[in-house]
């Protein structure tokens, strides 16, 4: 499933590559994508002839702000197309309507000005919809929840050791809790939890002041290198960036998916483990 890096990658190509275009038409050939809406032809109705003016997220979610529009009464409303990706979700821009579709495509934007955004989802966990502006969280209530986003909000490590403190966690689990901080899976935490030097069983209240300090800079560090490299592209390269290219972060990662291989700390072998049903990879050697 895409993390914070690779939808943050995707949100900062969209704010250059759709911001400011009219959506000219829209066909949705799977209605499971627009699940949440009774009739698919409703996203149409509520996105043609309307502009994008930003692209914003909220943990893993997109949130594709348009103009405000006039409602039945006449007063002018502000609605949002919110895109979630789920496991398998992309988004991608094509030049030109005369592209071919990729497999699975279920939803086509088509600009006023050119090109198109399709939505393509194997496994169609992932969803579009589009809701008023005020209603975002009461659509999606994890939204509400979520905890502090550690690209957009910015803490001393003593008000994050706090955190970690009153917690009495597990530290793996606690950096995926999407109410202790947002955007985090499995293979980010691994990255991070390796980068900082610390086990993923951990209590979270057992860390030293040095170990919070490790840790948060750590967590800061590996997500804005993922997102230089544009994200992780498993085996599968089910993720792909807005321009279909795979990102690169796999090359750089340093336990996950690395069962066997060297240590790039210490040389011995990462070793996996199954906990709370993920697998987890870590060096029990350097990692205490």
């Amino acid at each position: 499933m895409p993390e914070m890096p690779e939808v943050e990658t995707l949100r900062r190509d969209l704010e250059k590559e759709v911001v400011g275009k009219k959506i000219k038409a829209v066909e949705v050939t799977g209605a499971r994508a627009v699940r949440r809406h009774k009739d698919p032809s409703e996203v149409g109705a509520r996105l043609e002839g309307r502009k994008i003016t930003g692209v914003t997220r909220k943990g893993k979610y997109l949130l594709v702000s348009l103009d405000p529009a006039p409602g039945p009464s006449g007063e002018k409303h502000t609605d949002v197309l919110v895109v979630h990706l789920g496991m398998s979700g992309q988004l991608l821009r094509a030049r030109s309507a005369k592209e071919p579709l990729a497999k699975h495509t279920h939803v086509v934007i088509t600009f006023s000005q050119g090109g198109q955004l399709r939505f393509v989802d194997p496994r169609t966990f992932g969803e579009m919809f589009v809701t008023a502006e005020d209603e975002v969280e009461k659509a999606v209530p994890e939204l509400a929840h979520l905890g502090f986003d550690p690209l957009e909000q910015v803490m001393s490590w003593n008000r994050f050791g706090e955190m970690l403190r009153v917690r009495h966690a597990k530290l793996k689990p606690l950096l995926m809790d999407q109410q202790f901080m947002a955007g985090i899976g499995n293979i980010y935490a691994d990255e991070i939890l390796w980068a900082a030097g610390l086990r993923y069983d951990r209590p979270s209240d057992s860390l030293s002041s040095q170990e919070v300090r490790r840790l948060y800079r750590s967590l800061v560090e590996t997500l804005q290198d993922a997102i230089k490299h544009r994200g992780s592209s498993l085996a599968d390269e089910q993720y792909r960036d807005l321009f279909g290219e795979v990102g690169d972060f796999q090359s750089q990662h340093k336990v996950y998916d690395r069962e066997g291989q060297p240590c790039r700390r210490c040389r011995n072998p990462i070793v996996r483990v199954k906990s709370q049903g993920r697998s987890t990879f870590l060096c029990e050697q350097c990692q205490v």
